[in-house]
């Protein structure tokens, strides 16, 4: 007999039932979003990864110029902007030391900019293997200055060789402006030094000197541009090289009126000199080198010092690639022939005096210092071994 409730239509009251939706078609809101967040960083990351490989410079000659040229505008826009600073400031805005604080921390940061990149690696001695043969005569080794291997017999042992660099190639002398095995020249006459002592090769000469030339001709453009209200101002819109407004000097250097050529050309050469002997010093670890990290902040302390000794008479270029780019840029840019022509034309003393003042306070610290700590190998006969002659040819 069924029961009341049943007679009524309604049954036993049941627990309701939940129907656990499989994993595949639900999902909560907050995990839908995370899981589309993700997706979309992933998509970024990835898009992201391939945009750098394409921009990687895969050349290591590329990749030294493009160093060059960054370390190269960061000197130059310090430098610059302070000479622009005092000039167009008629001394109210800084003094001859606030030039040459400028040029010391562009030098400073430059380094630290392009030091890691910019490199040429330097072996002091070459090594050398050999394979014993027969007889007792003694080979010759000739040393070469390019990587080469090669055999000089005289009817006994054969004797190998394998060298990297050249007899001029010492750990201080390759590591000009720089720490460690990398560096940044920032200075065409350091690079044309290099290449003469066969511490980098010619064939990177070019690059170097553009990177050089277009970071410095670039940082011209941008003081130009930064000052350009103030240079209209100072001058009436008449850009000059000399006279009371003269402003040419703000992007290169000119003699003082009393400096004749050839006392000019022997301030910059001098200048130059003391520049490569002090880098070298700073960088010659066999001697007494500085702390490794400290390379770039003491070369920039030696720029200051030659800039406070050595700057009046022409106003311390000591660097092709700190003079000639600006000098082309303010020619373009309205200042017009003169700026070659000014001074006796004396455009051709910041290219030439440093050049040769660089390749000659190299030498002078070689004769001075480097050859005589160089390390003497021992002769064969202490070792009961055949002795050795070796040539610097």
């Amino acid at each position: 007999m069924p029961s009341e409730g049943e007679a009524d239509g309604c049954g036993p009251e049941r627990a309701p039932t939940f129907v656990q939706p499989h994993p595949s078609t639900f999902s909560p809101p907050s995990c839908l979003a995370r899981s589309s967040c993700d997706r979309r960083l992933e998509a970024e990351r990835r898009m992201l990864e391939k945009i750098q490989k394409m921009l990687v410079v895969r050349s290591p000659t590329v990749r030294e110029l493009l160093a060059e040229a960054l370390g190269m505008y960061i000197l130059m826009v310090f430098g610059l902007s302070t000479v622009a600073q005092v000039v167009l400031g008629r001394g109210e805005f800084g003094q001859y030391l606030s030039i040459n604080l400028g040029f010391g921390i562009g030098v400073t940061l430059g380094i630290h900019a392009a030091g890691g990149i910019s490199a040429q690696r330097c072996t002091e001695l070459p090594s050398i293997k050999t394979k014993l043969g027969t007889g007792n005569q003694v080979p010759r080794v000739v040393w070469r200055k390019r990587l080469q291997r090669r055999t000089v017999e005289k009817g006994g042992p054969r004797l190998a060789t394998r060298g990297i660099g050249s007899r001029w190639c010492t750990r201080g002398s390759a590591q000009v402006l720089a720490g460690g095995t990398a560096g940044a020249h920032l200075n065409a006459a350091i690079t044309i030094t290099h290449c003469i002592l066969g511490n980098l090769p010619w064939r990177k000469l070019p690059a170097y000197l553009l990177g050089q030339f277009l970071g410095s001709f670039l940082a011209a453009a941008t003081v130009f541009g930064t000052y350009y209200d103030t240079l209209y101002d100072y001058t009436k819109g008449n850009f000059t090289v000399t006279g009371p407004t003269a402003t040419a000097s703000i992007f290169s250097t000119y003699p003082h009126p009393c400096t004749s050529l050839l006392g000019g050309f022997f301030a910059e050469f001098m200048a130059t000199v003391m520049l490569l002997l002090g880098i070298l010093v700073i960088h010659d670890e066999k001697n007494n080198g500085a702390l490794k990290g400290t390379q770039a902040l003491l070369t920039g302390i030696l720029v200051l010092g030659i800039g406070l000794g050595m700057g009046m008479n022409t106003g311390y270029a000591i660097n092709p690639s700190r003079d000639l780019p600006p000098r082309i840029f303010t020619a373009i840019a309205g200042w017009g022939v003169d700026v070659f022509t000014a001074g006796n034309y004396w455009w051709w003393i910041p290219v030439t005096a440093p050049t040769l003042g660089s390749l000659v306070g190299s030498l002078i610290y070689k004769l001075v210092i480097d050859f005589h700590n160089q390390s003497v190998p021992e002769s064969g006969n202490e070792k009961g071994q055949p002795a050795i002659e070796t040539s610097t040819l």
